[in-house]
């Protein structure tokens, strides 16, 4: 299953400017827009490994996980 974000774009100048809509302090600034789709796309994917080990490591032992679907 891929799951999917909304990033908000806008071009500033010579500057292309993101931001994922659904995860705080996700935002890039790249010179193209497929440069900055990519570097957005990379950011995104390194911000929810590190929220996802920043959850285990809060829950220490004994926890669990659990799907939610929306």
């Amino acid at each position: 299953m891929q799951l999917m974000y909304t990033a908000i774009v806008k071009q500033e100048s010579d500057w292309w400017i993101g931001w994922i809509e659904e995860v705080p302090g996700v935002n890039c600034q790249e010179k193209t827009f497929e440069d900055l789709k990519e570097t957005l796309a990379i950011t995104l994917r390194e911000a929810l490994e590190f929220n996802r080990q920043d959850a285990i490591d809060a829950a220490g032992v004994g926890y669990r996980e659990e799907k939610i679907a929306l």
